[in-house]
């Protein structure tokens, strides 16, 4: 049985609830300690008292980004197939963003930046993808640098999934450009004994 549940807690909720939604919408030298305290329905001190100001909030929302993003990518069932579970992994990537509209745009274009690096830790979202790519490597399916062939797909997913955010792709052409641009990516980095049969059509994607 879990401790119980406190005013604190509710506060907590909130105050992470409205920073989400004001730093993914607005620019963030204008979300204000006394702006989020005043939509969370609380005083500026909980703002401290909780999280030691705005960049420990900040800090708390891309936290929870994080951990949404590397759950849902972690539940993604593995394969016998490298380039399968690849575009199972894509596929699952783009419906948490477009699931999650506020807490993509902070972990990856708002409150925060995010550096692809060689460090990857145990629970960092990219790690069901590189551990993906290392296998298709492995398997000569690939051929490249992990970390450049992940971060060359990440590009992509990203732009895919901004552009849907935007409202700039929607419905068959979002649908179309996804599939295309996965295919054109992962052909990018095959080799050559796999590369004719990287032209998927498969619409369920």
């Amino acid at each position: 049985m879990g401790r119980p549940r406190t005013n604190d807690d509710a506060v907590r909720e909130r105050l992470v609830a409205c920073a989400t939604e004001m730093f993914a919408t607005r620019p963030q030298e204008s979300v204000t300690v006394r702006a989020l305290a005043a939509a969370a329905g609380t005083s500026t001190a909980a703002v401290y008292t909780l999280f030691q100001g705005k960049d420990g909030l900040i800090r708390e929302v891309r936290d929870q980004a994080v951990a949404g993003l590397f759950q849902d990518l972690t539940a993604v069932p593995g394969s016998e197939a490298a380039l399968e579970d690849l575009y199972a992994l894509a596929v699952a990537y783009r419906h948490w963003g477009l699931e999650h509209r506020h807490l993509y745009t902070v972990l990856f274009g708002g409150a925060q930046s995010f550096v692809p690096s060689h460090r990857i830790g145990d629970r960092d979202p990219v790690r069901p993808l590189v551990a993906a790519i290392d296998r298709a490597v492995v398997g000569h399916i690939l051929a490249g640098d992990t970390t450049l062939i992940a971060v060359s797909l990440w590009v992509a997913l990203h732009g895919l999934v901004t552009l849907e955010l935007a409202g700039s792709l929607d419905g068959t052409a979002a649908e179309t450009a996804f599939r295309s641009t996965i295919d054109a990516v992962l052909r990018g980095w095959a080799t050559p004994s796999v590369f004719p049969g990287l032209r998927r059509t498969d619409p369920a994607l």
